[in-house]
């Protein structure tokens, strides 16, 4: 596992949970599935510094050559219905003029890279990506790139996006990610479009749902104590057509293997969103509006049952992502780099759930639920 948060796969860390144990078993025995892990998480370590080069060298190039970036802020602000995210008329001359300089912007995109969105999903595209060439028999390192820069980059689009409207981190920098922000998008469609039109149709209809999904999240923060779960469930659009996308892109959109990595991909994105709750919840002292959490808490009365319930949804959610490796063809190579994902998906989820039962905060969890 890659992350921001080193502690989460440190040794006491794994010790400590079923899941974790289980890794370092693996670990131990020098497993198919560990050892393919621990390959592509290496690669991706590597090739990183690279990535953010080509990207800051891609972004510098796109928004210098934009002479129209208030129409360009406009036809984005339509996009994703939202003029929060855009910049003022008068803004954009003197920040476009600063981003122009090369530190700068490298140092805006090193800001947004360091998400454990990214961080933990690099290595898993590589590995869906080569494991799709095998079964279809293609080999195409330049598409392999395209490709999985393309949807990196479209999920780091996030990053920026969620600072501005959450006003949670990055605070100065909040204008200049503005300025960026459809030059980040256009530069994954140009990339993800190399994989030809079911690939990018796949991915548009996915950036879709995920705004959709992002909107209701943004509706629900008004009414938490009314939310159902028809709700909650479009709201995890967000998680499931983002990672699900990106899992069926990696095999050109190609039946069957496409629809089997974006049932895994898209539940265990799900199984991920569970786990952030908990970890938001430590981190901020409240319980994040909207949640599974909260859902439940509310429902049961009770903070704790809540985050009890939370825990059976997220292994639910890790049933179906299991559920797609029964649908993998024989023989199929990266069947144990899957099982051992969906491991650390375990154990991460485990890992925030047991701190948060030592923190015991409850009391305080309970007394900031809204009313």
């Amino acid at each position: 596992m890659s992350g921001k948060d080193q502690s989460v796969i440190s040794k006491e860390a794994l010790m400590g949970t079923k899941p974790g144990k289980q890794i370092i078993k693996q670990g131990l025995f020098k497993k198919k599935g560990y050892k393919l892990f621990k390959r592509y998480k290496e690669e991706a370590e590597n090739e990183f510094p690279n990535f953010a080069q080509r990207f800051t060298k891609d972004l510098l190039q796109e928004i210098k050559a934009d002479n129209t970036p208030n129409s360009t802020q406009q036809e984005f602000a339509k996009e994703v219905g939202s003029n929060e995210i855009i910049l003022e008329e008068s803004q954009i001359d003197s920040i476009k003029s600063n981003l122009e300089k090369p530190e700068i912007l490298k140092d805006r995109v090193l800001r947004i890279l360091n998400s454990n969105f990214v961080k933990m999903t690099f290595p898993v595209f590589n590995a869906l990506y080569d494991s799709a060439g095998e079964f279809f028999g293609t080999t195409d390192p330049e598409m392999r790139q395209n490709l999985v820069d393309g949807h990196i980059i479209a999920i780091d689009l996030s990053e920026p996006m969620d600072r501005i409207v959450d006003k949670d981190e990055d605070l100065e920098y909040l204008d200049d990610y503005k300025l960026m922000n459809p030059y980040i998008l256009k530069i994954a469609r140009d990339k993800i479009s190399k994989g030809g039109e079911e690939v990018l149709k796949a991915f548009e209809e996915g950036f879709k749902d995920a705004r959709l999904g992002q909107d209701i999240d943004t509706k629900l923060k008004s009414k938490p104590t009314n939310i159902t779960e028809e709700e909650m469930n479009q709201c995890y659009k967000k998680y499931r057509a983002v990672m699900g996308t990106a899992g069926r892109n990696m095999a050109l959109a190609k039946p069957p293997l496409g629809e089997i990595f974006y049932i895994g991909m898209a539940r265990a994105a799900e199984c991920v969103g569970c786990g952030n709750e908990i970890e938001d919840t430590i981190k901020n002292k409240f319980v994040k509006i909207p949640s599974w959490p909260l859902y439940y808490s509310l429902l049961a009365g009770d903070v704790k049952k809540g985050f009890e319930i939370t825990m059976e949804k997220s292994n639910l959610y890790l049933s179906d992502a299991r559920l797609a490796l029964e649908l993998l063809p024989d023989k199929f190579s990266h069947r144990e780099f899957l099982e051992f994902l969906f491991l650390t998906v375990e154990h991460y989820n485990h890992f925030w759930y047991n701190q948060l039962q030592k923190a015991n905060i409850w009391s305080e969890l309970s007394s900031n639920l809204p009313k």
